[in-house]
């Protein structure tokens, strides 16, 4: 590894939780701009609900479909972070997640506890998301919730 001093170390881990922390913003906000920004135009992203992308492009246009009429809460809480480099890192988030909708004439909500596991790069002199895998280890849902939103492709 690169050597990197404590104070980039430290510089770095305030900018990594900064970009956690806009991300979980702009998906509960749906702003689709700042969530794309903050990916890396290679970004991979894998999510037990719906397989794998390869692609930021093809990971927002999910996204956005996917939440497109959920109202969302992403907590993203104990990071653990890891620097491969100066420039390069890995890091493991504790989520919790709620999804509230309107399903017929009900409401109804969808609860996950797990872990997110990212990596990111330093890139044009800004951290970005370069890799996510999303694991839940435990859900709940209301009765007769129809959960993860379907995406017709």
């Amino acid at each position: 590894m690169a050597v990197i001093s404590d104070i980039e170390k430290l510089m770095a881990l305030e900018e990594i939780g900064l970009l956690k922390a806009r991300r979980d913003f702009a998906a509960d906000t749906k702003d689709w701009a700042l969530y794309e920004s903050l990916h890396a135009v290679d970004h991979v992203s894998e999510n037990g609900d719906y397989g794998r992308w390869t692609t930021a492009a093809e990971m927002i246009a999910n996204v956005r479909k996917s939440m497109e009429n959920l109202t969302t809460m992403h907590h993203s809480h104990t990071p653990e972070i890891e620097f491969e480099s100066a420039t390069r890192a890995r890091g493991i988030w504790a989520m919790t997640g709620l999804s509230i909708w309107r399903q017929g004439e009900e409401d109804h909500w969808f609860r996950a506890f797990g872990h997110y596991f990212e990596t990111y790069e330093k890139r044009d002199g800004r951290w970005v998301f370069t890799s996510r895998l999303l694991k839940y280890y435990h859900t709940m849902r209301s009765p007769g919730a129809d959960f993860p939103p379907k995406l017709d492709n």
